[in-house]
């Protein structure tokens, strides 16, 4: 009997104790164990693949169920916040871009272009960008599901949603259990973030390590610094003009429990699960962020938005052109399209750095340059840009569910 009890406290332990903490150890173990043992790191990168691969896989189910029941459910008359969660989403991913105009400036950098051979073939331009969007929106929702293509399920989901809205209320618990049951597999899952960010670390560190990182440190410094500047300063300025009030404690609550992970991950799409239970702790309005957080994966951008207008100024400068601040202007323009259209996939945002290129006139071959010093720095820079992207998701859902309960609260007391 004594031992039963002590096998429970020790599942309760892991399953209920600090996952912040136990991401943690995960992650200081993976950084020993690549000390120690090369061969043994790359064993344990197998723990990171499954991890990542078991949240691409149910994402895509979660999605689709959770915005079909919320949709389903939602009652006439009942307000959400997604249009002011979208409104946040768009002006701090047009920031982002403005502020990777003005800090390359500042400091601006040089590349060393040579002869490449990447085998990738990018967006030729915006109208290529937007058809993608727009072919993506009507494919088959199968195919959506196994493609994780979440503009597709989206579409669908929102459509499916509708038309439930006039089923029976039967049919609509039914949509509501099967939404609990995913999200309760999703939480699973996450528990194994721990094990599966060991993996991650061990692995990467011992095939890379970071001595590649340094030819380019000044780039990736000032990569790093807007994405800092963003998180920091540009994003809790727009919290607190949502809900007036300190933005920083939520900004290190959903920089610590929702861009660790995503940090490691390198995968908005693989970090909706994350932000959906953030959300649910902090006891958002579900109408809202079961729809706002998956859109987000999608349009909330910031980081991507960095990365495509910083790595297209270097370019710039190196070639020795000229950028007027109307034309800089029209780069943030582009530069925030572009990240619209950014998959929420490891590596997403470089692929559209040529279309960038082309309104300089920059040939593909030497863009495809660019791209592939954007791969070189990836290990630190795709990180962290998932991490600012994700975890905005989660801090602008959460700033306009506070503004409109704050705005509820003073219409009921006056």
């Amino acid at each position: 009997m004594q031992a039963d009890n002590k096998g429970q406290n020790w599942r309760q332990r892991l399953f209920q104790g600090s996952l912040i903490q136990q991401i943690l150890i995960g992650l200081l173990a993976g950084i020993a164990l690549a000390a120690i043992s090369q061969p043994a790191a790359h064993a344990v990168g197998i723990l990171g693949t499954l991890f990542v691969s078991a949240l691409k896989g149910v994402a895509p189910l979660l999605v689709l169920m959770l915005v079909i029941a919320s949709i389903a459910s939602h009652q006439p008359g009942q307000k959400t916040s997604v249009r002011h969660v979208v409104i946040l989403y768009l002006l701090s991913t047009f920031c982002a871009a403005a502020v990777a105009v003005v800090m390359s400036h500042l400091m601006p950098q040089f590349l060393v272009l040579k002869s490449v051979n990447q085998q990738i073939t990018p967006p030729s331009g915006i109208l290529d960008v937007i058809q993608g969007l727009l072919l993506n929106m009507v494919v088959n929702p199968v195919s959506a599901l196994m493609e994780a293509n979440y503009i597709g399920i989206l579409v669908w989901a929102i459509g499916l949603g509708l038309a439930f809205r006039h089923a029976s209320d039967t049919t609509r618990t039914v949509l509501k259990d099967a939404s609990v049951a995913v999200t309760w597999l999703v939480r699973v899952v996450i528990r194994c973030a721990p094990l599966g960010i060991f993996g991650l670390v061990a692995s990467i560190l011992a095939d890379t390590g970071f001595a590649t990182l340094w030819g380019y440190a000044h780039l990736l410094a000032l990569l790093l610094g807007c994405m800092l500047l963003m998180a920091l300063v540009i994003n809790p300025l727009l919290v607190y003009w949502k809900i007036r009030r300190n933005p920083y404690p939520l900004v290190f609550t959903c920089l610590r429990e929702s861009g660790v992970t995503a940090f490691f991950t390198r995968s908005s799409a693989a970090n909706i699960p994350v932000n959906l239970a953030l959300a649910k702790k902090l006891n958002l309005d579900e109408d809202t962020y079961s729809v706002a957080i998956p859109l987000g994966a999608n349009i909330s951008m910031a980081g991507a938005a960095i990365t495509i207008t910083t790595l297209t100024l270097a370019a710039v400068n190196t070639l020795g052109i000229h950028v007027d601040l109307p034309t800089a202007i029209l780069l943030s323009v582009v530069a925030s399209l572009c990240a619209f259209g950014c998959s929420g996939v490891a590596g997403g945002s470089l692929l559209l750095v040529p279309v960038a290129c082309n309104m300089f006139g920059i040939p593909d071959d030497i863009a495809m340059q660019v791209v592939a010093i954007g791969f070189i720095i990836s290990v630190l820079q795709d990180s962290s840009e998932t991490a600012l992207n994700s975890s905005a998701d989660i801090l602008f859902t959460a700033a306009a569910c506070i503004s409109d309960q704050r705005k509820q609260q003073a219409e009921i007391n006056y």
